[in-house]
């Protein structure tokens, strides 16, 4: 029998006295698709970086076809045919496609014609659509996540790792993801990918690696186990089903309204055109959609960081269509971005500082001329306490927490924020199991003490299992709103697609 393509053996890594990886043991055959299934602060990103070159082990070996190597960088790692992709895509945005692809491996003048057509024949052979001459700002993130493939397969590297690889996808892209995975392991390579989606796990995976506190807790062929059982061994125990979230007919009343809201881009063009909907007090409605047609706009013109370029929006029916950030914030609306890093953390910042991020002219933080740092750190810890987030104390700084604890954080200031509105854009977006159960009860929680909840979100299945009623956004128009009781895959898949059904 070959020898695998990869061993680690024993690999141990410390951050000071915090232990990130404990004696990790494993192997990747050629041709094999492994799965790392872990909760947020597990491990899995460590132990990959540490393969990467990112990190260095401090006890433990990695063998490259059964010859121990010594991995110190990322150029050590690309050499022995190992390639990453991680969660934050690593593209100069200013540069084009080619010129991301070939950065790094060429020198002297760069004929950009001989490349650009090599890189095309490339994305054809894997039947991606990317133009080579496109200016890597201006792609979608899926097709941006095509590019950092691109630059591993022109590498030519026999072993891909990928984070989280469907995070910032939809789930047609994931499925297209899914798909060059599985031929690119057909055709010898190996692949390792990190991910909190079992259905992904059960789709593309061989064998799955199960790590919690940052040991290896259990590795399974995936034609004997579940999602069940593999949960089990993530988490260390069963995630009980959300409650039901019919709400029967609504007789609260409207809190939030928009009415023929139409938004431009800073080159002048439509990103929302005559959007109008309602929701009531104790009502979630869901948006759908591919990514990039409208959905973040949408977020941020009833937020009040985008302008509306005509319509009006009320909330609790007051026009809220003049007034700023935090004339809104004061209303009692609260926002949970899609990105939590750019947009609703500073990285910098302790938690207690970030908790206070969108309230601290409030008079309840002040002491005289100075912030009551006393005052704060109690509502920081009493924050931990009630969302269960992990840290060492409120003084930690947000860039040392795993995504999910810092996803906890925004989510504990936001349902304060928002009295009367709570807007979720992709709310789960790369977080774990735990986590993500988390957050969905929260939301119905929130929805349970009256609030009016906008939830905007690619991944369906959380669509169809929080939203009172669903509407799809197309290229900026929404395609018709579908009561819950009315909601099928077809009906949102036309409507995906761009056929408009009868709504309100």
């Amino acid at each position: 029998m070959d020898s695998p393509f990869l061993e680690i053996r024993g690999v141990t890594k410390l951050f000071s006295k915090v232990v990130a990886n404990r004696n990790v043991s494993f192997s990747v055959g050629k041709g094999e698709v492994v799965a790392l299934l872990g909760e947020n602060g597990a491990g899995k990103s460590t132990i990959m970086k540490i393969l990467y070159g990112l990190y260095r082990a401090d006890f433990g070996k990695i063998l490259i076809n059964g010859k121990e190597q010594r991995i110190e960088s990322p150029k050590d790692a690309m050499a022995l045919g190992i390639s990453m992709i991680q969660q934050a895509f690593s593209l100069v945005s200013a540069h084009s496609v080619a010129e991301n692809i070939v950065l790094g491996t060429v020198k002297g003048l760069l004929n950009r014609r001989a490349y650009e057509r090599k890189i095309r024949n490339l994305a054809v052979q894997y039947g991606f659509n990317v133009d080579p001459a496109a200016i890597v700002r201006d792609l979608p993130v899926g097709v941006q996540q095509k590019v950092e493939i691109l630059k591993a397969l022109f590498q030519n590297a026999s072993l891909l790792i990928m984070d989280e690889p469907t995070a910032v996808l939809t789930p047609q892209e994931a499925a297209n993801l899914m798909d060059f995975v599985r031929r690119y392991a057909a055709a010898g390579n190996s692949v390792i990918f990190i991910t909190h989606k079992l259905k992904e796990v059960m789709d593309c995976a061989d064998r799955i690696i199960i790590m919690r506190s940052g040991e290896v807790r259990g590795i399974l062929p995936r034609a004997g186990t579940d999602e069940k059982e593999l949960s089990l061994l993530m988490i260390g125990h069963e995630l009980p089903p959300l409650p039901d979230v019919s709400a029967g007919a609504l007789q609260a009343r409207e809190m939030l309204r928009l009415q023929g809201v139409s938004v431009r881009d800073r080159h002048g063009v439509f990103r929302l055109r005559d959007v109008s909907f309602s929701i009531q007090e104790g009502e979630i409605l869901g948006i759908a959609g591919v990514s990039g047609n409208g959905q973040q706009e949408l977020c941020e013109v009833v937020c009040g960081s985008r302008p509306l370029a005509s319509g009006r929006i009320w909330l609790d029916g007051r026009d809220i269509g003049s007034l700023g950030i935090r004339e809104r914030i004061e209303l009692g609306i609260g926002y949970v971005p899609a990105d939590r890093q750019r947009d609703g953390m500073v990285m910098e910042m302790t938690l207690a500082e970030n908790m206070i991020l969108k309230s601290s002219y409030s008079s309840k933080w002040q002491k005289r001329p100075f912030l009551d740092r006393s005052r704060i750190r109690h509502y920081a810890t009493s924050c931990i306490e009630a969302y269960s987030i992990r840290t060492p104390g409120p003084d930690a700084v947000v860039r040392g927490l795993s995504g999910g604890n810092q996803q906890k954080v925004i989510v504990a200031r936001e349902v304060d924020n928002g009295t009367r509105l709570i807007v979720f854009d992709q709310p789960t977006r790369g977080l774990d199991l735990g986590a993500i159960d988390y957050v969905h009860k929260t939301i119905l929680e929130e929805r349970g003490r009256g609030k009016c909840v906008l939830l905007v979100s690619t991944e369906l299945s959380e669509i169809f299992a929080l939203s009172d009623r669903v509407g799809v956004l197309y290229k900026g128009v929404l395609q018709g709103i579908v009561p819950k009781g009315e909601l099928t895959m077809e009906t949102i898949g036309l409507q995906m697609a761009g056929y408009s059904t009868s709504g309100r």
